[in-house]
């Protein structure tokens, strides 16, 4: 008989976690089926060496500190190209609007994405709005599409083992960020979201990067178990190494949260040649948004399975990570 969940939409869905991409997998994927949407990718690679992603938001609360659902849509969608290989250009903008939503909000709103769209060099080419009656929504979504330029692409084939793993810098803040304005927890803190433009990241493709994934919804242990399942070896990656801020380390320790699975919005995890990790690392640590990007793990084939990812823990254990399996926090993004 089939359970509850599978008769109707749960939040896990929206996790970014196994039971999303078990839902994309059996559905999505099956319905419309082309080869643009074999990799399942965070943008699409079309002919003309033209890059389209499309993304929607609808984060609660719709201002957080650090930045708010407008920020967030625009810095989401450019990234999602930055780590797809391509330059972005050109953002869509569609809204549905809550009957009674205050002006000054959505004055806000705008200003911050045409802020945030100027820092990433991308123009507004288009958009849509729409207006629901009070109690049909929750005061505003936002719909961003975003096309860009072809400069690489992800290249999984080539990554072997004793590759390095990068992140670019802490994990958590945008997760912790949103969970604090919530005012649920009656924690207090001044910590802010990492929500940031990964355009920095660019020059690394033609630096010889082999693969790029911002860190989002599922965190970095979902990203990177996904990654594992698609390459012929195992990755490791080091606890000790793994930067985090003390806000999120207090946090995630108090309401007993693991930060791997926590998201960011300005952050990215990369696989690098061996021997180019080194000087790719230095690179990302020149922007102010990777003065604390560290290399944490490897890929390696004599430790564990194919398609596992390892966390070497500090007290000197191996722990087998798995992707996110029911959400966490709901609407962060």
């Amino acid at each position: 008989m089939a359970t509850t969940e599978e008769k109707a939409v749960s939040l896990e869905l929206g996790s970014g976690g196994k039971r999303m991409r078990d839902f994309i997998a059996r559905h999505i994927v099956p319905a419309f089926r082309n080869p643009f949407l074999d990799d399942l990718g965070d943008a699409s690679h079309l002919p003309m060496g033209v890059a389209f992603t499309t993304d929607s938001y609808v984060v609660d609360p719709i201002f957080f500190p650090g930045g708010d659902i407008g920020t967030l849509a625009v810095n989401g969608t450019v990234n999602d190209l930055v780590v797809s290989g391509a330059v972005p250009r050109f953002l869509s903008l569609a809204l549905i609007l809550e009957e009674g939503l205050p002006w000054v909000d959505l004055s806000r709103i705008l200003r911050s994405i045409k802020r945030a769209a100027s820092r990433a060099d991308v123009l507004v080419a288009g958009g849509d709005t729409k207006v629901v009656r009070r109690g049909q929504a929750d005061k505003i979504y936002v719909n961003t599409s975003g096309v860009g330029l072809t400069v690489a692409r992800p290249r999984t084939s080539l990554i072997r083992p004793g590759d390095r793993i990068i992140l670019t810098g802490t994990l958590g803040e945008h997760s912790l960020a949103v969970m604090l304005a919530r005012e649920e927890f009656g924690l207090e803190s001044r910590v802010r979201s990492d929500c940031a433009p990964l355009t920095y990241l660019l020059p690394l493709w033609e630096r010889g990067a082999l693969w790029m994934r911002d860190i989002t919804r599922g965190g970095l242990a979902t990203i990177l178990s996904e990654l594992a399942e698609k390459i012929p070896h195992a990755l490791l990656i080091e606890e000790e190494k793994i930067p985090l801020s003390l806000a999120v380390r207090g946090a995630s320790e108090l309401l007993g949260i693991d930060p791997l699975y926590l998201a960011c919005e300005g952050r990215a995890v990369i696989v690098a040649p061996q021997k180019k990790a080194g000087a790719m690392l230095s690179e990302i640590r020149k922007s102010p948004l990777g003065r604390r990007a560290a290399i944490i793990g490897r890929v390696d084939d004599r430790i564990g399975r194919p398609g596992e990812l390892l966390l070497a823990t500090m007290t000197g254990g191996l722990r087998l990570l798995e992707p996110l399996t029911s959400e966490l926090l709901p609407r962060i993004c």
